[in-house]
């Protein structure tokens, strides 16, 4: 939340105050200065001291103030206001900005619920009732796969090879109503950060009409035993809510270059991006991919790469308007083949 810092600065009348807004934040605090643009989360404020970038989930209300009437007001005397200025000074006025305080720990924290402590063990059957709302399938043009909702603004992870190459995504998510399970399509989901090296994306649904979403906790893979048994909840071959229970066989199985959990949980096709769960109903892993010549060798993401993904989802920020965005999508070998053989035709 925002700490109140007076600041005092000493400016100009009719320069600065002429085209001076006030944004009105949600703790009775305000900021007064010239708001240089507004973006899709924030709105960038010039202080004539320094630029402030204030979130919009702390702004109330923006409202603009009028020019100062005493700067253009003819003096008594007759005088033009420059004269009148140069012959008796005028108290410069004051402007009194609030300047929030560096965000805590608290705002990464907000993004997904950490694991709780006291959670007792139950059965695959009471998880998946309380838990299985928060599991969703992930459609793109190319395939489908799985993936599972963090809080309930519609924040979720699944895998990056699930989006790789598109951006036109849906989102099934299955909500229960009275007892029954209301299957509702979103189309408006955005892509927020990816890391191809690790299989990680995470997406937002923004669909103006949806409710507040049902989400799943994240557990902590490093107090995770061998042997403990786990379930996944997913959509192989693209059969929705399928359940899968099995054991974590090792929790350090290495494959080209990072570590693995290895389950006897069954995991297929479909199942990309979806959640492996603990018996406290915890996240601890994200399964991504399976041995095609074996049965019961699935591999899940730990949960704690997960944890360092969102935590620094910064840096693997996605957007397609940025130049210096790291991902460019090349044009498949046989569309540069036909292109390429055009081009010889056309001379």
């Amino acid at each position: 939340m925002f700490a109140r810092v007076f600041l005092v600065v000493t400016m100009l009348a009719g320069t600065w105050l002429a085209s001076a807004e006030t944004i009105q934040l949600k703790d009775q605090a305000a900021v007064s200065g010239k708001i240089l643009a507004e973006k899709r989360d924030q709105v960038i404020v010039d202080l004539g001291f320094t630029v402030l970038s204030i979130p919009k989930s702390y702004i109330a209300k923006i409202s603009k103030e009028g020019a100062d009437p005493k700067a253009s007001a003819p003096a008594k005397n007759g005088r033009s206001p420059a004269n009148a200025r140069a012959s008796s000074p005028t108290p410069t006025p004051t402007v009194t900005a609030e300047v929030p305080a560096a965000p805590t720990v608290a705002a990464p924290r907000a993004l997904y619920q950490g694991a709780r402590a006291g959670l007792e063990e139950q059965s695959v059957r009471e998880l998946v009732k309380q838990l299985g709302e928060a599991v969703v399938q992930v459609r793109a043009p190319s395939g489908l796969g799985s993936g599972f909702i963090l809080n309930e603004e519609g924040y979720l992870i699944t895998n990056f090879h699930v989006i790789e190459g598109e951006t036109q995504l849906s989102v099934e998510v299955y909500h229960v109503r009275g007892g029954q399970l209301d299957r509702r399509s979103y189309k408006q989901i955005r892509i927020v950060a990816m890391n191809k090296f690790q299989d990680l994306a995470l997406l937002k649904i923004e669909d103006k009409d949806a409710p507040k979403f049902a989400s799943v906790p994240l557990g902590d893979s490093d107090v995770l035993a061998v042997g403990e048994r786990v379930f996944a909840i997913g959509s192989p071959l693209g059969l929705e809510r399928t359940v899968t229970e099995g054991i974590v066989s090792t929790k350090t199985r290495q494959l080209m270059g990072e570590l693995y959990l290895q389950t006897t949980a069954q995991i297929n096709p479909g199942n990309s991006g979806g959640p492996l769960f603990n018996l406290r109903g915890e996240v601890v892993g994200v399964t991504n991919m399976k041995l095609a010549f074996g049965e019961g060798l699935g591999f899940a993401i730990p949960v704690d790469a997960v944890r360092y993904f969102l935590r620094h989802r910064d840096a693997y920020v996605y957007d397609n308007d940025n130049p210096s965005n790291p991902y460019r999508y090349l044009e498949p070998p046989s569309r540069l083949k036909l292109s390429t053989a055009s081009d010889e035709e056309a001379r």
